[in-house]
């Protein structure tokens, strides 16, 4: 027990918050780095315990003015942005967190949690969540190129080779080859047609060759032939001095809205801007389907993954996105980088 004792007293003084508890609203033990605000910051544990009861009274509208009676009736933490040595030219922001250790004898801890380590360790969990997403997504549309290229591909040209097979039996007639030939080369050029679309989906050549404006085009004609909505470009910008990176985005984004658009909107019509600014380039999807409640998509979700992502890599490139829409409204799709024009 008493090793077990000093476990205990070690992990509280190295610990990495500040801690003091309270027994009746006095001070009975705080750990080395409570102490050592203390001594270097002047922090007095009587105003902390104040900023505390002054947070609770304005929360819950409490007229007592005990501390530990006000909070233990409310709830069993509280969590209080608070700043130390405000005058100096390093301002400590913390959390002040009240958490209830002792109902009956009224013992209470107060910790000093770093805002900066919190929102960094936030950060790095949101981060996580977002791979783990992105990851699964990057999974999930190489399943379906590989289902594509078995259920499509493969059997077109299986098909194919069947047929050729069989141009080597000796009892087909003239006509029965002639008619086979051309089920082999229309076959052929059906599995063709679908091998484009896929390197099309994956990286469209005409991006590399021809830049954004023109690949944009291209995609919603193909798009719009396939589904039958009209699907139009406007625009007139010069997408030259965007890099590589910023122009693939884009492309996805306009990609990524023209086919949520088509699977979940049931538009009947949208349109796309590319439009350069003094600053900044912007490219807006309209659509004027049912629209949707942005709110609750916030979330990730098989709808929201692929825009989530999108998110993700324009803020990586100093970008900004935003979604508007309302359920009976439409929606419309916004990026925007910042540019310098020539």
């Amino acid at each position: 027990m008493l090793e077990t004792h000093n476990w205990i007293k070690r992990y509280f003084d190295d610990a990495t918050d500040a801690i003091l508890i309270f027994a009746n609203n006095d001070l009975i033990v705080c750990n080395r780095i409570a102490n050592d605000l203390q001594k270097i910051v002047k922090i007095d544990p009587q105003y902390l315990l104040e900023v505390a009861n002054t947070a609770v009274k304005q929360r819950f509208s409490q007229t007592d003015s005990c501390f530990s009676c006000a909070i233990k009736n409310h709830m069993q933490e509280i969590s209080i942005p608070i700043t130390l040595a405000q005058e100096s030219a390093h301002p400590l922001r913390y959390f002040l967190v009240y958490r209830l250790i002792d109902k009956d004898d009224h013992v209470f801890s107060l910790t000093l949690k770093n805002r900066g380590v919190i929102k960094r360790m936030d950060q790095l969990a949101q981060q996580r969540q977002l791979n783990q997403y992105v990851n699964r997504a990057h999974e999930e549309e190489r399943k379906r190129i590989s289902q594509d290229l078995h259920d499509s591909i493969a059997q077109g040209v299986y098909s194919a080779i069947m047929g050729v097979r069989r141009l080597s039996e000796d009892v087909l007639t003239h006509d029965q080859v002639t008619e086979l030939t051309r089920e082999i080369e229309h076959q052929l050029n059906d599995t063709l047609t679908e091998v484009k679309g896929m390197a099309l989906d994956i990286r469209p050549s005409v991006l590399d060759n021809f830049g954004l404006l023109p690949a944009l085009r291209v995609l919603a004609k193909r798009l719009s032939e396939n589904s039958g909505v009209n699907i139009s470009v406007v625009g007139n910008a010069k997408t030259d001095n965007l890099s590589t990176d910023v122009q693939s985005v884009l492309y996805r984004i306009g990609q990524e809205s023209i086919n949520n658009a088509l699977k979940h909107a049931q538009a009947s019509e949208i349109n796309i801007l590319l439009v350069a600014h003094e600053h900044y380039i912007m490219l807006e999807i309209i659509d004027d389907g049912i629209g949707f409640d942005v709110p609750k998509h916030h979330r990730f979700n098989g709808r929201s993954l692929g825009l989530m992502n999108m998110n993700e890599r324009i803020k990586a490139l100093n970008g900004t996105f935003e979604i508007k829409s309302q359920p009976g409204s439409g929606t419309t799709v916004t990026a925007k980088f910042p540019v310098v024009l020539s």
